[in-house]
């Protein structure tokens, strides 16, 4: 009944990122991205795995979960970590993933994140984008966002997530989580009603659909900073999927509402360090500066990625520019950033670069 609690304390000493427990292994842990097998500990029978699960989720959740056969939902050891979990069968047999959520919110600085991202946080209005594949540290860069506001603007933010990750307590702003099935319904719907609530700041954990999407841009128009999170693996792919997820009657208008709205995107992805105990971030940064926000208005997104390229002095730099530098300050090798890298040639070319 307690294995599980007693795993995820040990995948937090060993700074893992995730646990994995499957009916009938062993369980399976995430270490700086690669998936290790507990050798020392028993294999979980299909009946002990839904035992173990069920102990660390509510009556509630558990009735949904046997409805839906899905579920999202946050676990937390005090003075340990937060998890978010997730449950679902495999056929026919529960299953569970945990992703670790440290206590402790790193600042950007921390992160390394470029400094034109404090710009990003400092601006009254717009919409700023966090994106990259599962798993590459899009969370923990958005709630360093909400910790720089939070400690340096005194404004209302409300976050909606699914679930709740990092704990924000209040300092120069006032902030309210709210967590999907739990104090709202949907994405869209907390975004209905969440201008009633009178926002500065409002944090979307995932912009998953048309209607999420225009009621983010709505709210970036109707004069708040929003922040949203995509699955997608660049700057300009970014801008593409939105537009892209509107029928073709709706287009030209939503180029033009992101046109102005959009204040920039950071991409990233997560690169083992050299030595080895540990990963950093290398980031894309797109600043929607005047030139950006014609190629968008003007449909030639495709001309976006040589102004990123370019655009060093307005702070914005790609993805393998990124990788470059990392490789060239030997904080990755080689060949983990090469793996990482968009363009191959265009990766070997910048490290080689004196």
């Amino acid at each position: 009944m307690h294995r599980i609690p007693e795993l995820l304390k040990r995948v937090v000493s060993m700074d893992g990122s995730d646990l994995h427990i499957k009916a009938g292994a062993k369980p399976y842990v995430r270490i700086h991205g690669e998936l290790i097998q507990f050798e020392d500990e028993a294999e979980f029978s299909p009946q002990d795995a839904k035992e173990a699960i069920y102990a660390v989720i509510t009556d509630q959740q558990r009735k949904r979960f046997e409805k839906e056969l899905e579920l999202d939902f946050a676990y937390s050891i005090p003075e340990v970590a937060r998890f978010r979990g997730n449950v679902y069968q495999q056929r026919g047999l529960v299953q569970a993933a945990f992703r670790v959520i440290p206590l402790h919110i790193q600042t950007l600085d921390e992160l390394g994140l470029p400094k034109i991202v404090h710009s990003f946080c400092e601006r009254p209005r717009g919409l700023v984008l966090m994106t990259g594949p599962a798993g590459s540290g899009k969370s923990t860069t958005q709630a360093a966002c909400i910790d720089f506001i939070n400690h340096k603007n005194p404004c209302h933010i409300v976050t909606v997530e699914d679930p709740i990750e990092f704990i924000h307590e209040d300092d120069q702003a006032v902030i309210r989580q709210r967590e999907l099935d739990v104090d709202t319904l949907s994405f869209a719907n907390a975004l209905k009603y969440v201008l009633r609530q009178d926002p500065d700041v409002m944090l979307i954990g995932e912009m998953r659909d048309l209607e999420t999407i225009q009621l983010a841009i709505t709210a970036a128009e109707t004069g708040h900073l929003v922040f949203g999170t995509l699955h997608t693996v660049d700057a300009v792919q970014t801008v593409d999927r939105i537009i892209d997820v509107f029928p073709i009657h709706q287009q030209q208008q939503i180029r033009m509402q992101l046109s102005v709205n959009l204040v920039g995107v950071i991409s990233q992805t997560l690169v083992r360090r050299a030595e080895g105990n540990s990963r950093i971030a290398a980031y894309e940064i797109l600043n929607a500066v005047g030139a950006v926000r014609n190629l968008i208005r003007e449909n030639k997104t495709y001309q976006i990625t040589s102004i990123v390229q370019t655009g060093a002095r307005m702070g914005m730099q790609t993805l393998d520019q990124s990788l470059a530098n990392l490789v060239r300050s030997k904080v990755v090798l080689y060949d983990d950033a090469a793996a990482k890298a968009k363009d191959r040639g265009e990766f070997e070319r910048l490290v080689s670069v004196k």
